[in-house]
C-alpha cells in the first residue's frame, strides 16, 4: 500500500522547457543584475531565503501547489522531475510544518534537480547543507508533514508572491529568486549585459575617485 493511496491530486499534462544552453547562460549573471535587467519585476518576496550560505541555482520551473502542512503532491512530483528542473512548492506560506527534509532533498539530487524553493518549511538543514543541494524556503522547523493531500503538479503556482509557470527559467542566489519567462530569455539577456556594464563602469569610477 502507497503513503500516497487516497490523495487527491492533479497532474498537468507535460510542459515545454527551454533549451538547457539557453538556461545555462543565465548563470553567469547575479539575480540582482538580473532584476534590473527585468524591470525589477518577478522577484520573489525577501521572506523566502537560502537555508544555508552559498546556495544558488539556475533551472526551470515544475511548479507544485499543496495544502498547508501536506506533501503527499510534492512526493508524486519526484516522477516528473528532468534534469535542470526546480522543484518550486506553493506550501501556502505555512510555517507549522517542514513540506521537504533530507530524504526528498536526495531524491530530486538524484533525477538530476537543480535547486528547490518552498513557501513555507523545510527541516534537516545542516544535513541539507552537506549535501550542497540548494533550497530556498520561508523558514525551518522540525515538525514533519502529513501525506493526504490534495494538490496539483505542473500548473501555474504564486511562490512569494510571484507566478511562476511550467517551464520557467528560475534563479536564485544570496539575494533572492527571480523568475523569467522564456520568451523573453534573449531580451532579458541583453538587458542583463547593459546592466553588467553599466556597474562595471561605476565601480570604475569608484576605484579612480580621490575622497578627501
Amino acid at each position: 500500500m502507497s503513503e500516497l493511496d487516497g490523495a487527491q491530486l492533479r497532474i498537468s499534462a507535460r510542459w515545454t522547457r527551454p533549451a538547457p544552453e539557453v538556461v545555462a547562460e543565465f548563470a553567469r549573471f547575479q539575480v540582482a543584475n538580473l532584476g534590473d535587467a527585468m524591470e525589477r519585476l518577478g522577484i520573489c518576496d525577501s521572506g523566502i531565503s537560502p537555508i544555508w550560505p552559498g546556495a544558488k541555482f539556475v533551472g526551470t520551473a515544475l511548479p507544485i501547489l499543496t495544502t498547508a502542512g501536506d506533501n503527499a503532491a510534492i512526493i508524486k512530483a519526484q516522477e516528473f522531475i528532468q534534469p535542470g528542473d526546480v522543484v518550486m512548492v506553493n506550501g501556502a506560506g505555512d510555517l507549522g510544518r517542514a513540506l521537504i527534509g533530507d530524504n526528498l532533498v536526495q531524491r530530486f539530487a538524484a533525477r538530476g534537480a537543480a535547486g528547490a524553493v518552498v513557501d513555507g518549511c523545510v527541516r534537516d538543514r545542516d544535513t541539507i547543507e552537506n549535501l550542497g543541494f540548494p533550497v530556498f524556503a520561508r523558514g525551518v522547523t522540525p515538525a514533519g508533514p502529513f501525506k493526504n493531500g490534495p494538490g496539483v503538479i505542473g500548473e501555474d503556482v504564486a511562490v512569494g508572491g510571484v507566478v511562476f509557470h511550467p517551464g520557467d527559467i528560475v534563479c536564485a542566489d544570496s539575494d533572492g529568486i527571480i523568475v523569467i519567462p522564456p520568451a523573453r530569455a534573449r531580451e532579458v539577456l541583453d538587458a542583463v549585459l547593459a546592466v553588467v556594464a553599466r556597474e562595471e563602469a561605476l565601480d570604475a569610477e569608484v576605484a579612480a575617485a580621490t575622497f578627501s
